[in-house]
């Protein structure tokens, strides 16, 4: 079974639906939020981006910088609480109430088919109208740091290209490059000024240490119902604030994606709920 971790969507306005907590809406006894976090129940870890609430105590919280600034900006403030090393994420909007787990098999599955100089940077489904669905997908995480860096570069005006190994200092996000280390880490934007930075783990205590984006994985940064909850922020401004109002067909629009056609019995996993005439439909697939 392919080794992943996800990243799920929930800060959106929601203008079609008043500007409720849409994700929170129920579907069938169950909140939209929820069933996309049972679809990726054995993801690790699983990343909710937007408001908590009451969610299973291995799931981790955050929040894009600025709040509400869009599904890149998201996807960064995600990816920066991932574990080192992890090559693989789901990507999911939490307005898919139809989504299961099998679908999500489907795309891993259809990611890691995918070999050699040809091999995709990521997997997602198309809609019934032909239209790529980018989160209700798996991707490879170094493509997405590379993507983002990108991004960040072109809409901050930073001098030079930053590549992947280069997301960290950028947009702030220590756990995103390979970056387990943060001891003597002085190069973190805003980093350098605390004092006994090489005595990091433990040091917890530092003013403004709290904010270090990435460091959950210190000890003594954990907590809270809902579990660690992070800032995705940089800590200089410039980097994460540039992706605010991004598209994600700008992030993706170098990478090379795998779309499927979802073929299988049962309701579209695809099928996002914007409007509540999306939602009663949604009630009538899950009955």
């Amino acid at each position: 079974m392919t080794a992943y971790a996800a990243v799920v969507l929930a800060g959106g306005a929601a203008r079609r639906m008043g500007g409720r907590d849409k994700p929170a809406v129920p579907v069938h006894g169950l909140s939209m939020r929820d069933r996309v976090l049972a679809a990726v129940a054995d993801a690790t870890p699983r990343v909710l981006v937007g408001p908590g609430g009451s969610l299973p105590v291995d799931v981790l919280v955050t929040r894009e910088e600025p709040a509400g600034g869009g599904p890149v900006a998201a996807t960064a403030a995600g990816l920066a609480l991932l574990h080192p090393g992890t090559t693989v994420v789901a990507l999911f909007a939490a307005d898919l109430p139809l989504l299961t787990r099998p679908a999500v098999g489907v795309l891993l599955d259809a990611l890691a088919a995918g070999s050699g100089p040809e091999a995709p940077d990521g997997v997602c489904l198309l809609d019934d109208r032909g239209r790529r669905q980018p989160l209700c997908g798996v991707w490879r995480v170094p493509s997405l740091h590379a993507a983002l860096a990108r991004v960040a570069t072109r809409r901050s005006g930073a001098a030079g290209s930053v590549g992947a190994a280069g997301i960290a200092e950028l947009l702030g996000t220590a756990g995103a490059a390979g970056n387990a280390d943060l001891s003597g880490n002085a190069d973190l934007p805003g980093n350098a000024d605390l004092p006994g930075n090489a005595d990091l783990p433990g040091n917890a205590e530092l003013p403004g240490n709290a904010e270090l984006p990435g460091n959950a994985e210190l000890p003594g940064t954990a907590g809270g119902a809902g579990g660690v909850r992070g800032t995705g922020r940089a800590g200089g401004g410039g980097g994460a604030e540039a992706l605010a109002g991004a598209s994600m067909r700008e992030l993706l629009g170098e990478l090379t994606v795998r779309e499927l056609v979802w073929s299988a019995a049962g309701p579209p996993p695809w099928f996002d709920c914007d409007t509540d005439s999306d939602i009663r439909r949604a009630e009538e697939w899950t009955r």
